[in-house]
Parts: C-alpha cells; sequence; structure tokens
C-alpha cells in the first residue's frame, strides 16, 4: 500500500473538520515561514515535519482540536509554560481557533523544537 500523500491526508481532514483543515493549514504556512527548508511526511495519522534532515515534530488533527506535537518537547525550557504532556520525550500544543496560534507563540515554539531535536532554525538573531 502506498504512503498516503499530504494533499490526501489533508482532503480527509477538510471532509471531516473545515475547522481542523484550516487549522493544519494554517500551521504548515506558519511553519514554513518561520523555519528554513521543511519537509513534510504523513505518519502516524498526521504530518511529521523535518528540516534539512532532522525531524522535530507534526501535527495531528483530532475531533475537538489540532495538536502540534514537539518530539523533543520535553527538553525546551518551556517559555510560555503552554506545553502539554507528560511523557517521556514529547510535548504539544493543542489548537482550537486560528487565534491559538499566535496567542500560544507557535512560531517561538517550533525554532525551540527544531533546536531541541538537535537541528538550526537556519534563522538569524
Amino acid at each position: 500500500m502506498a504512503a498516503k500523500s499530504v494533499e490526501v491526508l489533508l482532503e480527509d481532514i477538510r471532509l471531516l473538520s473545515e475547522e481542523n483543515h484550516a487549522l493544519v493549514q494554517a500551521v504548515r504556512t506558519l511553519t514554513r515561514q518561520t523555519l528554513n527548508a521543511v519537509q513534510e511526511e504523513v505518519k502516524y495519522g498526521g504530518i511529521l515535519l523535518s528540516s534539512a534532515g532532522t525531524p522535530f515534530g507534526g501535527v495531528f488533527a483530532y475531533k475537538q482540536h489540532v495538536s502540534v506535537e514537539f518530539s523533543q518537547g520535553a527538553s525546551i525550557t518551556d517559555p510560555h509554560g503552554l506545553l502539554e504532556g507528560s511523557g517521556k520525550g514529547r510535548r504539544h500544543i493543542k489548537l482550537r481557533t486560528a487565534g491559538d496560534i499566535s496567542a500560544k507563540h507557535l512560531a517561538e515554539y517550533l525554532k525551540l523544537a527544531l533546536q531541541a531535536a538537535g537541528g538550526t532554525d537556519g534563522s538569524t538573531g
């Protein structure tokens, strides 16, 4: 069985929830604007994100929210106290509205997640 493409997964999400589809698309756009060389791969029912070959997180749509997962989130010094989860490695931020993307400082957390995973965000400053 061939791997599901990002486009096919996005269409599945859209059919289930227009709101979650819009949130996932907004997260993808923000990720590309914030980090250099972002690659996407459909795995584990979501879109896994990597930059310059370093996997650092993923975006997953659930019934009531969209979760942005950070692979090495437990090693992030959480500047705003917004990371959720208590597992050994991963942490996540739940998004319920488009406003949560800025209110929960997602761009900052994306950079921190990539750094925690051992990558560089390529940004200056």
